[in-house]
């Protein structure tokens, strides 16, 4: 099967979305499929998103997008994303009868309301039921959102969401995502608190920086608040965009992974941290109450304080091997590509 996909993110963007069809493409690839992805980086004309310069959007992309769908003739057309290129693609798809499906991955009424709020706070509100109102638009006329968690299509269907949804897991890499030793962090105090991800408002990270906590706090990653943050929280470690082994030692040399955000979708990090046998801890919201469901893979409370520090109560050695365990057996990329083809 050919399969085309457009988004809105990838390369040379790190981010879950990209992260995501990384390894989908592998996984459909390694089936015998043929799969190309359009992005930004393939227009001549692209803008920096305010706030976000690490993330580029198209300009006036729709004639050149048809021509590539076009030549390419995809068997499938799948949207991942509502900027720009997917608006484009979305056009093309209903103006020329051909199906496509797409895949709801980030909280962008959230996202959009909160950047808003930083500056005025009563837009919060109006801003996010503008977004909530595009976001059901957008997906409405897909033969097939993709949800990644059973809480996430509950929220949708409570903003009114009408399409057919079905759910696509989430996997890790167990070629960098495992258990064992590392040299990094040694020569810093434990216990040692990682944080991994953008380092960006919507990630809600002071929440983190600002808990309580005897011992060192860790962030990976990179993004518009890194040096106002760094500024602000000089005792903790700024480690900057790691990747690769380089990030699997990080999480693997980790006492406990927090994850402050409440506007993801999912949160592979946590899938990331577990698969090293670090308990996580987070909020009760959609993404971590879905993947955090026994009392060894974590904490859940409505204060990340609390969270973290009931976490160093499931260190030990058997909770780390039933961490372990539990994501091998239930997160795979081969199965997210079944359900991707299946529900196609």
């Amino acid at each position: 099967m050919k399969i085309l996909i457009v988004s809105d993110a990838w390369h040379p963007q790190i981010n879950g979305v990209v992260r995501t069809y990384e390894y989908l493409m592998a996984e459909l690839t390694r089936m015998g499929h043929q799969i190309k992805v359009i992005g930004p980086s393939d227009f001549k004309y692209t803008f920096p998103l305010p706030g976000y310069s690490e993330i580029h959007l198209t300009v006036g992309a729709g004639k050149i997008l048809r021509q590539m769908i076009r030549a390419y003739a995809p068997d499938l057309l799948h949207i991942a994303t509502e900027g720009p290129l997917g608006l484009a693609a979305r056009r093309y798809g209903l103006s020329h009868r051909v199906e496509f499906t797409s895949c709801y991955h980030t909280h962008f009424p959230d996202y959009a309301a909160k950047r808003a709020a930083k500056y005025l706070p009563f837009l919060y509100k109006p801003v996010q039921a503008l977004g909530i109102a595009y976001v059901r638009w957008f997906h409405r006329h897909a033969s097939c959102l993709f949800v990644a968690t059973p809480s996430l299509k509950q929220t949708l269907e409570q903003w009114g969401f009408t399409c057919p949804m079905k759910f696509m897991t989430r996997g890790i890499d167990a070629d960098i995502f495992y258990p064992g030793s590392s040299p990094v962090m040694n020569d810093i105090p434990r216990p040692i608190a990682l944080y991994v991800g953008r380092v960006a408002i919507e990630k809600s990270l002071p929440d983190f920086l600002d808990a309580p906590w005897q011992g060192s706090k860790v962030v990976v990653g990179d993004g518009p608040d890194l040096n106002y943050l760094r500024v602000r929280y000089p005792d903790v470690h700024f480690v900057g965009k790691k990747t690769g082994k380089d990030l699997g030692d990080y999480y693997r040399n980790a006492d406990i992974f927090a994850f402050p955000s409440r506007t993801d979708t999912f949160g592979m990090v946590i899938i990331e941290a577990l698969a090293c046998g670090v308990p996580v801890a987070a909020y009760p919201v959609t993404g971590p109450i879905d993947i955090i469901t026994e009392k060894f893979l974590g904490c859940l409370d409505k204060s990340l304080a609390k969270a973290m520090q009931s976490c160093l109560d499931t260190a030990c050695l058997s909770e780390k091997k039933k961490r372990i365990d539990h994501i091998t057996q239930h997160y795979s990329w081969h199965v997210a590509a079944q359900q991707f083809l299946e529900m196609s």
